[in-house]
């Protein structure tokens, strides 16, 4: 069956989209995320903004360059946590240079020490996405409860950060499922909220 079939389930979608993120070199990762961060960031904010990013696992891009240069610009940073089964993430502030400790699942995030934040503009990790604003992550829901959560809140942007190998043609959607508003690959900056 081939992988431009929206039929094939997600597991198998997220696999495929993995395997060719693996595949990338550990220089082929490092360039996309510095070629991100040299771009001019799609969206504007105010100074004091908070941009949500996250720490990187295993042969994920890494938006910490990107979060950098955005706090050059006068965005505070955070990064998730998180809390429980089931519950929607935990932002805390994160100064760019500070270490961050293991969570529960092994992810790095900042330590109860450091001031939940609720983020303006959330930086949002992928195994795969669309160009309708669908993505598949990895299976905890984590985001998904998170961004609805934000949303009911107020205007809140999702931007997936990924490469572009990741992309795929069709994502089956669920009713659950958060879309994205942009998403950004080392080769384009994709606005989806035209979709």
């Amino acid at each position: 069956m081939s992988l431009r079939s929206p039929s094939l389930p997600k597991p198998v979608l997220r696999a495929a989209a993995l395997a060719r993120r693996d595949a990338l070199s550990a220089a082929e990762r490092s360039a996309a995320a510095e070629a991100v961060a040299a771009r001019p960031f799609p969206i504007g904010f105010a100074p004091g903004s908070v941009i949500a990013g996250y720490a990187p696992v295993r042969s994920e891009f890494d938006p910490r360059p990107l979060l950098r240069a955005l706090t050059e610009c006068g965005a505070r940073a955070a990064l998730p946590v998180i809390v429980g089964r089931d519950q929607p993430l935990v932002f805390r502030a994160w100064d760019t240079t500070a270490p961050l400790a293991r969570g529960p699942l092994g992810i790095p995030e900042p330590g109860p020490d450091q001031q939940e934040l609720v983020p303006d503009i959330v930086l949002v990790p992928l195994a795969a996405f669309d160009r309708l604003g669908h993505r598949i992550g990895y299976g905890g829901g984590y985001y998904d409860r998170s961004l609805a959560q934000l949303r009911a809140g107020g205007d809140r942007l999702a931007i997936g950060v990924g490469f572009a190998v990741q992309e795929i043609p069709a994502i089956p959607a669920l009713a659950h499922d958060v879309p994205l508003d942009l998403v950004l690959t080392e080769t384009e900056t994709i606005d989806l909220r035209r979709v």
